[in-house]
């Protein structure tokens, strides 16, 4: 009988282990498993990324417009800066909080005083609106602070969100805040140079290259200074000024108040703090005018020698009736008509020149349009039509009523008049050094430095005394007028003062025109509302603080050339 075998190896040798059997297409079956399971691998990893794919559309397409807005990086937007590199306007990377509503959990109240508690300047009613709103993101708070966004971080709510968003910086606030203006809520100028130069700000190649201004800095805060605290002395409504380069039409300074800080601008333009008096607000600018009637009949030959006379007694026209405010009893020369600022003089120096002669004069001084001026908040002058320029309008716009211009108009015009007669348009640009500049003669050098002796004469012996500044050679002329009524006709107890003059007279090269609303008097000065009592004063003050500044020096012994007009007026009464 043949032996047994072994059932297993395992028994034919006790405590030894079992050798791995490889069974026919065991490899193949190993290969398939590895197989699928790569397979699935691959499988998860793309239904990943393709969760992530749509969770990244959803942000970008179903988000609102204005969080996708704000998700996408904006285009830089480059400095703007003053004529001596003074940054007045950059932008950096702040933070904003906002909110997707519906994902919010917990006590919605409790939150909302959690964030006002971080972010006190932020209206409560305006956090809870927020923490209510049916949108699926909007906007709590911008320009969150580190230390603040820190603090919303603890509160640890998934539904708050911080991000990044670019935030336009105004490093002096409220300076040249009407020139400068401010950009909105979508990043977009709205306002001023921001809103006038968007492209520029915003072209990607010029980005790095700041936009310079003609304003200087300097010269601006002065400016500004001067008008608040002669606009708080007098009560004033509002003041406004302007100080320009009279051989090149840059706009050094530019002041409107009430004023607003760009940082913080309160909405949109259109506030009355937006209001910028100087480029939008028109007025009937008085007395100021005079000069310019007296330069235009002498450069067109109806007034042949300064020694003419006029009559200063009363004149009518129609029903209404022309006077001078303090008449002499006499007639008086060309310049006593400018120093003493008569009315019916200049009337009848108008009257003399014909409706088209004056239309032409002030259509090539820029006072029938609106001013040419780069940012966009421009007024439209208020003048009769051709067909209704009559005799009234002729001799009313002579001395300065019946055309409302803006204070930007009168300072381009005054520039013409002492710079030797060429107009020059206004900028807020600088002008490269040693380049011509554009220009339109309107008056001869003889005619313009008549005007400058008698500006300077009608401050040292005129109407014009408290704006002089002693060594710096002021001329200028004071005009007050009565406000209109919105229904027609003249407020008597509401004026408009101004004044317009240049400095040095012997060699001008900058003009001033100051401004103030509906100013109440002064008791401590008397309580005067002429512009000689409640803006002169300003003007003298300005003169004298930014003289140094633009390398005006005083001299004392130093006066222009008054030979022409001299013996042709009589000293005032003392």
């Amino acid at each position: 009988m043949p032996p047994a075998w072994p059932a297993t190896l395992a028994e034919a040798r006790p405590g030894s282990r079992a050798p791995s059997v490889r069974l026919p297409g065991a490899r193949q079956a190993a290969l398939g498993v590895a197989r699928q399971r790569l397979v699935i691998g691959l499988l998860a990893f793309c239904a990943l990324i393709l969760l992530l794919g749509a969770r990244l559309v959803e942000l970008a397409v179903a988000a609102p417009p204005a969080a996708r807005a704000h998700a996408a990086a904006a285009p830089a937007r480059a400095d703007i800066i003053d004529r001596n590199g003074v940054v007045l306007a950059t932008s950096y990377r702040a933070m904003a909080l906002g909110v997707r509503p519906h994902d919010v959990i917990g006590d919605r109240e409790a939150l909302a005083l959690a964030i006002h508690a971080i972010l006190p300047r932020r209206p409560l009613e305006a956090i809870r609106a927020a923490l209510h709103h049916d949108a699926p993101f909007t906007f709590i708070a911008r320009r969150v602070m580190p230390d603040e966004a820190e603090a919303l971080r603890a509160l640890g709510q998934p539904a708050l969100v911080l991000e990044r968003e670019p935030e336009r910086l105004y490093p002096h606030g409220a300076l040249a805040a009407h020139l400068l203006g401010f950009t909105g809520i979508d990043g977009e100028g709205a306002m001023g140079v921001e809103r006038a130069f968007e492209e520029r700000l915003t072209d990607p190649r010029r980005s790095s290259e700041p936009l310079v201004l003609s304003i200087d800095a300097r010269v601006q805060q002065v400016l500004e200074s001067e008008l608040a605290r002669q606009k708080e002395r007098q009560s004033a409504e509002a003041a406004a000024g302007v100080v320009m380069d009279a051989e090149t039409g840059e706009v050094l300074a530019l002041a409107s108040l009430p004023a607003f800080d760009a940082n913080a601008p309160g909405g949109l333009a259109g506030l009355p703090s937006h209001m910028n008096r100087i480029t939008l607000g028109v007025y009937e600018l008085g007395s100021t005018l005079k000069p310019l009637t007296v330069a235009m009949g002498m450069e067109a030959g109806t007034i042949r020698s300064l020694a003419e006379t006029y009559p200063t007694s009363g004149l009518r026209v129609g029903r209404h009736s022309i006077r001078d405010l303090h008449p002499k009893g006499r007639p008086l020369t060309v310049p006593e008509v400018l120093i003493f600022s008569s009315n019916v003089g200049t009337a009848k120096m108008a009257e003399a020149l014909g409706a088209e002669r004056q239309r032409m004069f002030l259509r090539r001084l820029g006072l029938l349009d609106p001013v040419p001026i780069e940012i966009l908040e421009k007024g439209r002058t208020l003048h009769p039509s051709e067909a209704s320029w009559g005799l009234a309008s002729l001799l009313t716009i002579g001395f300065g009523h019946g055309i409302a211009v803006t204070p930007l108009h009168l300072a381009s015009a005054y520039a013409t008049l002492v710079n030797g007669g060429v107009h020059h348009p206004a900028t807020i640009l600088r002008r490269p050094a040693g380049r011509a500049v554009p220009g339109e003669r309107v008056f001869s050098e003889e005619v313009s430095a008549a005007a400058r002796a008698m500006l300077r004469v009608a401050v040292t012996e005129g109407t014009g005394r408290r704006a002089d500044a002693p060594g710096y050679r002021v001329g200028g002329k004071t005009g007050t007028a009565e406000k209109p009524r919105p229904g027609g006709g003249y407020d008597r107890g509401r004026n408009i003062t101004t004044f317009a003059g240049a400095f040095p007279m012997d060699a001008p090269r900058y003009v001033v025109v100051v401004m103030l609303d509906d100013p109440r008097g002064d008791p401590e000065a008397g309580g005067g509302r002429t512009a000689g009592a409640t803006i002169a004063p300003a003007f003298r003050n300005v003169v004298l603080r930014i003289a140094p500044v633009l390398g005006v020096r005083p001299d004392p012994a130093r006066e222009p050339d008054l030979s022409m007009i001299a013996g042709l007026y009589q000293e005032r009464r003392r």
